[in-house]
């Protein structure tokens, strides 16, 4: 071969080479930064181009699909009462994404999850159109119907769990949106969108996991199990060393209780008529390093909950001072949590002080039904001991027989609430949250740990608007869970 060909033919060589190099690092390096960008609508096509499966509670799926008119997108996306589900389901929107269960279980309902190869594989073969799979929650449909009608036009949330398990029964949040009026991208549902984000009542917000609220006496129960696990206190029924009026550690400022007959009261006292002093009192002698550690136990300061959706972080601050620590053990201050975090603190406490993860997915399968993956319960924490739980217990329940929380009484069952108005604003002087969080309880175990908080309270004083407000829609929540397990 003479010169100019072989030159020729390296050159070639080289461009060949060239070029498959390329088409390797576009399959191989950059195919999921390529599929992934928002500019390449074919993979949003194949998303939408077969009916997605389904979203389930108590046997029955709240979400379908319809065919789409006019669009390059076959389907779209469908939702049973869509407002009461909403913070379930989250959204899976043609033209804004998706949320929630939508979003991270997206690969078993689209069917392109890699435990569906098999099933896609098979369907080339035998011609059957793609399907997805199931997602199958631990939801109760009637107690989340019962939070929602409860909540009714009221601003607020609901988070329900199963102590035994840490399984979610309930998640309401109101007010709330219609999946279905943004489900597709037609100029109708972007006004329906548009309308929704903008909304000054923050419709899309999931508050019952996403919205992080000072929780006012509620917190009480937490500081209550420290001063029980640190043995600052041993007898619930002894009377404390609580001045009136108690001033807070150095300072000159006197702790206000909205309630008489606070001074040496005991810790069971303290909690049934919510004595702000006695409370501040105890949550300093347990100090600000100990009640951090209880709190966390709790789930405090945790951005992992996973549920699977992930929940905000509620918040016990680390580095504050005394009368600031003070006052966090009121749930006031610095201190912020969400109605799922104060649900997991009665769960706790109603089971004896064991702690279980909350979930909401109990399994996910296949489009034949066949189980794909099946959750199993799992211990998080144990923020006190068995006997120390059964004394905040016995506290709870002298709460809702004797104190602020006698509107949460169920006849020939065992519960345990507390109320709770939470300050905010400026020198507090934005209206105040109400909060109710409670247990019910059988010779079966106690079956559901119930928080509500609710935003628009017009009252003011201190555990009333709670007992008032949101201990009705938490009775109905119970009501709801003991009838459907009988």
């Amino acid at each position: 071969m003479n010169k100019p060909l072989r030159r020729i033919s390296i050159f070639c060589g080289l461009l060949v080479l060239a070029l498959l190099l390329r088409t390797n690092w576009l399959q191989y390096v950059q195919a999921e930064d390529l599929s992934t960008r928002k500019e390449n609508r074919r993979v949003q096509i194949a998303q939408y181009a077969s009916e997605r499966g389904n979203i389930i509670v108590g046997g029955q799926p709240i979400t379908g699909s319809v065919t789409t008119n006019g669009s390059d997108y076959k389907f779209k996306r469908t939702y049973l009462d869509g407002p009461m589900w909403a913070p379930v389901t989250g959204y899976a929107s043609q033209a804004f994404g998706s949320s929630q269960l939508e979003s991270l279980e997206d690969g078993i309902l689209t069917g392109n999850d890699d435990r569906l190869f098999f099933d896609r594989t098979i369907g080339m073969f035998t011609g059957e159109k793609k399907q997805g799979g199931n997602v199958v929650t631990t939801l109760n449909a009637d107690a989340q119907k019962a939070a929602f009608t409860a909540l009714g036009n009221k601003k607020g949330a609901v988070a329900a769990i199963d102590p035994r398990t840490g399984a979610i029964l309930a998640l309401a949040s109101t007010p709330s949106y219609d999946p279905s009026t943004f489900a597709g991208n037609s100029k109708a549902d972007e006004k329906a969108w548009v309308t929704l984000k903008d909304s000054e009542d923050k419709n899309l917000v999931n508050r019952a996991l996403r919205e992080t609220y000072p929780p006012g006496s509620t917190f009480k129960v937490v500081t209550a199990a420290a001063a029980l696990e640190n043995g600052v206190v041993s007898d619930i029924n002894a009377p404390t060393d609580t001045p009136e009026p108690y001033i807070l550690p150095d300072t000159k400022t006197p702790m206000v209780n909205h309630a008489a007959g606070c001074e040496k009261a005991s810790l069971l006292r303290a909690l049934e008529v919510s004595c702000n002093s006695v409370f501040a009192n105890m949550g300093n002698k347990v100090g600000r390093d100990n009640m951090v550690k209880t709190a966390e136990k709790f789930g405090f300061n945790n951005d992992k909950i996973d549920t699977p959706v992930r929940a905000f972080a509620s918040v016990y601050d680390k580095t504050m001072d005394k009368p600031g620590n003070a006052l966090s053990s009121i749930g006031q201050f610095n201190t912020a949590a969400t109605p799922l975090q104060m649900a997991m603190v009665t769960a706790a406490i109603a089971n004896d002080g064991k702690l279980m993860k909350p979930y909401m997915v109990e399994q996910v399968t296949a489009p034949n039904l066949d189980v794909l993956q099946k959750h199993e319960p799992e211990e998080m924490s144990r923020p006190l001991s068995a006997a120390n739980a059964q004394k905040v217990q016995q506290m709870m329940v002298d709460v809702v027989e004797n104190g602020t929380g006698t509107g949460a009484k169920i006849k020939d069952v065992t519960v345990g609430g507390k109320t709770g108005t939470a300050q905010h604003g400026e020198k507090n002087a934005k209206r105040p949250y109400a909060w109710f969080i409670s247990y019910a309880k059988t010779d079966k175990g106690a079956p559901v740990a119930v928080a509500v908080v609710i935003e628009d309270s017009a009252a003011d004083r201190e555990d009333i608007t709670g007992g008032g407000l949101a201990a009705p829609v938490a009775l109905a929540v119970m009501n709801a869970v003991l009838k459907s397990q009988g």
